[in-house]
């Protein structure tokens, strides 16, 4: 393999082109400043913004839009701390309407987000299946954040989402992929055309990353890409972890497209014992 051909190629999600299959969040961070070092670090092209007003804007009145290289990042606008339908796509709305006047080509999408309640942050399905209707009908380029559960997944792809993003486990968790059978059921059902899928349907596992070992889990089983944000806004030392984060990607990536061993009852001998000298002459 050519040393130019090591870097993953970009993930095409409806009409963006993502050169870093990592995209990464922008809150949670102690201050700006390690939020950009972090977002360098990870080599991510996309970053998620949460559009309600208490998270957009800091105790000081900052935006976050204003710490942010929007000439540099897409932005990805994202209805986080939604509980209805109607609520999500009031947000999605108001995350575009902001875009659209920075320039930003993150007008044309959102990460949906429409939550059960307060105590586990698991989604609502009712409710995401609702609002990703309506937004589709809308125009956006809808993210579905869901369950691992294959068959919503698949009802979210009929509705129109442009990509289906089960969660790994809960939101800042930091359980990894706590159900690794169920994504792979996703992927399959999404991918595979013998089930209706296509290989070109983009899958990113969302939520509940803590390690870099969890992201090689996810892209070794499959999926297209990994988003992440409490993983490396609250680890101690953020821009070391961002980095280790995206060399995670790119291990998983290789991984899963390298043809691993088949898995083995018992040992098998690196060298052969064919031709071993076991006996030496005249002793």
């Amino acid at each position: 393999m050519q040393a130019t051909t090591m870097i993953p190629p970009p993930l095409t999600v409806g009409s963006f082109s993502l050169r870093s299959r990592l995209v990464t969040g922008t809150g949670k961070y102690p201050d700006h400043a390690t939020m950009n070092a972090a977002l360098e670090a990870s080599g991510c092209t996309a970053v998620t913004v949460a559009v309600r007003r208490e998270r957009l804007v800091d105790a000081d009145g900052r935006s976050l839009l204003d710490a942010l290289d929007t000439d540099r990042y897409t932005v990805l606008p994202n209805t986080a701390g939604c509980f209805s339908a109607d609520d999500a796509i009031r947000v999605a709305r108001l995350g575009r309407e902001l875009l659209e006047q920075l320039g930003n080509a993150g007008a044309r999408w959102v990460k949906l987000e429409v939550l059960g309640d307060r105590t586990t942050l698991l989604p609502d399905p009712v409710g995401t299946l609702e609002a990703c209707r309506e937004l589709v009908k809308d125009g956006f380029e809808v993210l579905c954040y869901s369950s691992d559960d294959p068959i919503m997944a698949v009802r979210l792809r009929d509705a129109g989402a442009t990509s289906v993003m089960p969660a790994g486990s809960p939101i800042g968790s930091g359980r990894g992929i706590a159900n690794p059978s169920a994504i792979a059921i996703i992927l399959e059902l999404l991918k595979d055309p013998s089930h209706g899928g296509s290989p070109d349907y983009p899958v990113i596992v969302d939520a509940g990353v803590g390690t870099p070992s969890d992201i090689t889990i996810a892209m070794e089983l499959g999926a297209d890409g990994v988003l992440l944000n409490t993983g490396i806004a609250h680890a101690k030392d953020p821009v070391r972890m961002a980095h280790a984060m995206r060399l995670a990607l790119e291990a998983g990536w290789h991984g899963a497209r390298s043809g691993r061993i088949p898995r083995r009852k018992f040992a098998s001998a690196s060298s052969p014992w064919e031709g071993v000298i076991t006996h030496i002459p005249g002793e």
